[in-house]
C-alpha cells in the first residue's frame, strides 16, 4: 500500500506513516521500511519520505535521468517536512538539512551512497551558525556536505576529508572535475538522488552482488530524511548498536557511540569510537531509552538487529533497524538460541543458517600454542572471528590478484569490496567493530582485525603474516592451524539434528553401510558428472558443494557420503525451497 497523506497523490514519492500499511520492501526498500517500522512502534524517528525503486528502474531506462515529473515531488515532499518541523529547506531562518540515502530491499551494507547535510550554502552555514551561536558548526556542515557532494555526486578523485574548509574543497573539487558544487538547495537534491541511484550500478555494488547471488538489476530507493546532528554540541553524537553479539551470538547488547560525530564518521572507520558504556556514564537517560528501544525492536524483529542512532542536545533519534550483519558463529548460536526459546521455529533456524556459514564456522583456527614465541607485528579488536596466513598486501587490486593474500588497510571504503571478497584476512589501521572494514568482513565471514593503529601496516605489508582474528593479533611468519568438526560443538549438533529429520538426502560417513552403488564426481568441482539413472548414493568433493547438493536432490540421489553432514544437509534444504512451487 502506498502510504501518503490523504491530500496528497505521488507517483514516485512514498510518505511512510504510522497510521497506514507499510509499503513493500521491494518499493522502498529496507532502510525506508525500518523508519516506518520504527515509527509505528511508537518511537522517535526524524521524518522522511522516499524515493521508489520504480523511479530507479525509470532512471536506468531513460539513460541516467531523473523520471518526468520527479522534480516537482521531491519539492513536494520536502514540504512535508518542512511542515512537520516548522523549519524551511535552503532558508536563511530555522533552516532544514537533509541526508539522502540508498536502500534496496536486500541489505547491502556500505555498498551504495549517503549525502548528508545537503541543503547547506554559505547563506545557510550563516544562518546555522546565528540560530545555535556555534559558527564552527555551521562551517564544519558545510565543509562535510562538500566533501560528500564533490567525492559521491561529482566524482572527484582527490582525498577531500582533512581538507579544513568548503571554500578549499569547492576549488579543489573544481579543478579536479571541471564542475563546481551548486549552490541551490534543489540543484543539490535533484543531482544527489541521481547519484545515489547510479551507486546501485558501482563497481563495489556490482562485486558485492555477485558475491552473495543478488540480482543484478536490483533497484535502489532513496530515503529523504531531515537531519539530525550528533556533532552539535557535548550531549550529541552518534553510534551503532547490536542487540545480540554479532561475533559470538551472545545475548547482550553490543555497540559504539562516538561523541560529537556524525555517523559516516562511525562507519567508515577513520575514527575509533567508544564503547556504549561512554553513553551510559554521560547521558544515562538516552542509554536507557535506547537499550529499551533496542529491546523491543528486537523483540518486534525476532532476531537480532543492528540499529544506528544519533544524539542531538541529549535527544534521541533512531536511523535504521534491520538484521545484523554476523558472524558464521552467531549465525548459528543466534539461530539456534532463538529457536529453542520458541521465539523461531526449528525449521526458521535452519533457513537462518546457510551451507557456507557452516563451513565457515568449520574452517581452520589457530592451534592451541601455536603463537607461544610467535613475533606479533599488531594487535586491535576482533572484528570477524578466525585465522589465516598469507603475504600482507596494500591495496584491493592486490588482494584480487593474489588470491589468498591478507588486505592490510588504514581504514576500508566501499571502493576496497573487490579485494576484500578476495582477502582471506582483512587487517585495518583505523576503525571499530562497528565500522566498514567489520560490517562487510562480518557479511563474508572473513577474518578481521580493526584499529591496530597508527604504524600497523607500514609493519606488516609486504610479509608474510598470521592473522588471529579471534584474538585480534597479527603474528610473524605462517603458524599452525587446526580444524573443528562438528561433534565439537553444541549448536551444530542441535541443527544437524533437525536438518537430518528435514533434508531430502541422506549423509553418511565414508565407510558406512550405503545402499547401491557410489558414484565419485570429476575434481575439478566445476563440471556437474553425469549421473547414471539409478544412482542411490554419490560421494566426491562436487557433492560438497551447493551447486553438487542440488544436483544430487534433483537426481533424487538417497545419499551423500561425506565427513561433515551439515553443510550438505543445510544446502539440500535450500534447494528444496528453491524448487518449491
Amino acid at each position: 500500500m502506498t502510504a501518503v497523506s490523504p491530500s496528497l497523490s505521488f507517483k514516485w514519492l512514498v510518505v511512510p506513516t504510522a497510521e497506514c500499511e507499510p509499503p513493500s520492501k521491494e518499493l522502498i526498500g529496507g532502510k525506508a521500511w525500518s523508519l516506518w517500522r520504527m515509527r509505528s512502534l511508537g518511537l522517535r524517528v526524524p521524518p522522511a519520505f522516499v524515493v521508489t525503486t520504480e523511479a530507479c528502474d525509470n532512471y536506468f531506462s531513460s539513460g541516467g535521468r531523473l523520471p518526468s515529473g520527479l522534480a516537482d515531488e521531491l519539492r513536494a515532499g520536502v514540504h512535508l517536512l518542512e511542515d512537520e518541523l516548522d523549519r524551511r529547506f535552503g532558508s536563511r531562518e530555522r533552516a532544514m538539512l537533509l541526508s539522502v540515502r540508498s536502500g534496496a530491499a536486500v541489505s547491502m551494507p556500505g555498498m551504495m551512497d549517503t549525502v548528508l547535510n545537503l541543503g547547506v550554502n554559505s547563506d545557510v552555514e550563516a544562518a546555522i551558525a546565528t540560530e545555535t551561536g556555534l559558527p564552527e558548526f555551521g562551517a564544519e556542515l558545510h565543509r562535510r556536505f562538500c566533501a560528500f557532494y564533490g567525492r559521491l555526486v561529482l566524482g572527484c578523485l582527490e582525498e577531500l576529508d582533512e581538507l579544513d574548509s568548503a571554500a578549499v574543497i569547492k576549488a579543489v573539487v573544481a579543478d579536479d572535475t571541471g564542475n563546481s558544487i551548486p549552490d541551490d538547495p534543489w540543484d543539490q537534491l535533484e543531482a544527489a538522488v541521481g547519484a545515489v541511484f547510479s551507486s546501485s550500478r558501482s563497481r563495489r555494488a556490482i562485486a558485492y552482488r555477485q558475491h552473495h547471488g543478488i540480482r543484478q538489476d536490483l533497484a535502489t530507493a532513496v530515503t529523504i530524511q531531515a537531519m539530525v546532528f550528533g556533532n552539535l554540541d557535548e550531549a550529541s553524537g552518534t553510534g551503532v548498536l547490536f542487540t545480540r553479539n554479532p561475533l559470538t551470538g551472545a545475548d547482550s547488547i553490543y555497540g559504539e557511540y562516538l561523541p560529537r560525530g556524525q555517523g559516516e564518521d562511525v562507519v567508515s572507520g577513520r575514527v575509533t569510537p567508544q564503547s556504549l558504556d561512554h553513553l551510559a556514564e554521560q547521558l544515562p537517560a538516552v542509554h536507557a531509552e535506547l537499550t529499551g528501544a533496542a529491546r523491543l525492536l528486537d523483540a518486534d524483529g525476532r532476531d537480532a538487529q543492528d540499529i544506528e542512532f544519533t544524539v542531538q542536545s541529549g535527544v534521541l533519534y533512531l536511523l535504521q533497524s534491520r538484521a545484523a550483519k554476523r558472524t558464521a558463529r552467531a549465525a548459528v548460536s543466534i539461530a539456534v538460541d532463538l529457536a529453542r526459546r520458541g521465539i523461531i521455529t526449528p525449521d526458521e533456524a535452519l533457513e537462518r543458517v546457510s551451507a557456507d556459514q557452516v563451513r565457515a564456522l568449520l574452517r581452520p583456527q589457530l592451534r592451541a600454542g601455536a603463537a607461544a614465541g610467535a613475533e606479533q607485528l599488531a594487535a586491535g579488536l576482533s572484528a570477524c572471528p578466525g585465522a589465516a596466513s598469507g603475504l600482507a598486501v596494500a591495496t584491493p587490486e592486490e588482494a584480487q590478484a593474489l588470491p589468498g593474500a591478507i588486505l592490510v588497510r588504514r581504514s576500508t571504503s566501499p571502493e576496497d569490496i573487490h579485494g576484500m571478497i578476495c582477502a582471506a584476512a582483512v587487517v585495518t589501521e583505523n576503525g571499530g567493530s562497528t565500522s566498514h572494514a567489520a560490517v562487510v568482513s562480518r557479511a563474508l565471514d572473513t577474518p578481521c582485525v580493526v584499529g591496530c593503529g597508527e604504524g600497523a601496516a607500514a609493519a606488516l605489508i609486504g610479509r608474510v603474516v598470521t592473522v588471529d582474528a579471534t584474538s585480534g593479533r597479527v603474528y610473524a611468519g605462517e603458524l599452525s592451524m587446526t580444524h573443528s568438526t562438528e561433534s565439537d560443538d553444541a549448536d551444530l549438533r542441535q541443527l544437524t539434528q533437525w536438518a537430518r529429520t528435514r533434508s531430502p538426502l541422506k549423509v553418511s560417513a565414508p565407510g558406512g553401510a550405503v545402499p547401491g552403488p557410489t558414484f565419485e564426481s570429476g575434481a575439478d568441482l566445476e563440471t556437474p558428472p553425469a549421473i547414471p539413472e539409478g544412482t542411490r548414493s554419490v560421494s566426491g568433493q562436487y557433492f560438497q558443494t551447493d551447486a553438487g547438493v542440488a544436483a544430487a536432490v534433483a537426481a533424487r540421489i538417497e545419499t551423500v557420503v561425506a565427513t561433515q553432514p551439515l553443510p550438505i544437509l543445510l544446502a539440500a534444504l535450500a534447494a528444496t525451497r528453491r524448487s518449491a512451487p
